[in-house]
C-alpha cells in the first residue's frame, strides 16, 4: 500500500510529471531520429550545408578568404584560407540540442500560443549561435590553432549549452504558467 501511495504522489508532482514527459519524449525522438530521420532523410546534411554557407558569408564580412567543401556528405567543412578547415559532422549540426530545447519547453507547462513562437525562435537562435561557433572555430584555426581542440570541446560547448539553458530559464520564468 505504501508503494502505491508513493507512485500516486509522484504522478501528481509537476516536477516528476515534467521529467517523465521529457524522458519519454526524448526516447521517442532518439528512436525516431536514429532509425528513421537520420538514415532516410537529408536533415543533417541540409543543416550542415546551411551552416557552411552561413559561416562562409559571416567570415567574408571580416574580409577573410574562405574555402569550403560540401560535395561529400560525410566531409563538409569550412575554413579561412591559410588554416586547416573546420569539419562539421552530424553531432555538430545542433539538431540534438534543438530537440532537447523543444522537448523541455514542450513538456513544461505554459501557454500553447507562446510555445508556437518561442520554440521556433529558440531553434533559430541555436542555429545562429552554431554558425557563430563554427566561425569562431575557423578563426581560432587560423590565429591560434593550438587552442582549437580546447575551445571546441569546452568553451563553445559551455557557451551553447549555457545559451540553451538561458532560453529554457526564460521560458520557465517569463512564459510558463505559474
Amino acid at each position: 500500500m505504501v508503494l502505491k501511495d508513493r507512485i500516486q504522489a509522484l504522478l501528481k508532482s509537476k516536477t516528476a510529471l515534467f521529467f517523465l514527459i521529457s524522458s519519454l519524449t526524448y526516447l521517442f525522438w532518439f528512436l525516431l531520429y536514429d532509425f528513421y530521420i537520420k538514415p532516410h532523410t537529408m536533415l543533417d546534411e541540409k543543416i550542415i550545408t546551411n551552416i557552411v554557407f552561413s559561416t562562409k558569408k559571416f567570415l567574408e564580412l571580416f574580409s577573410h578568404d574562405v574555402y569550403y567543401t560540401i560535395d561529400d556528405l560525410n566531409y563538409q567543412m569550412v575554413g579561412i584560407d591559410g588554416a586547416h578547415p573546420v569539419w562539421i559532422g552530424g553531432p555538430c549540426d545542433g539538431v540534438a540540442i534543438m530537440a532537447i530545447f523543444i522537448i523541455f519547453v514542450g513538456a513544461y507547462p505554459g501557454n500553447q500560443i507562446h510555445k508556437l513562437w518561442f520554440m521556433p525562435m529558440g531553434i533559430i537562435l541555436i542555429h545562429i549561435l552554431n554558425i557563430l561557433r563554427v566561425s569562431g572555430l575557423a578563426a581560432i584555426a587560423l590565429y591560434a590553432p593550438e587552442y582549437l581542440d580546447f575551445n571546441h570541446t569546452y568553451t563553445f560547448t559551455l557557451i551553447v549549452y549555457g545559451a540553451v539553458f538561458a532560453l529554457w530559464m526564460t521560458w520557465v520564468n517569463k512564459f510558463s504558467q505559474r
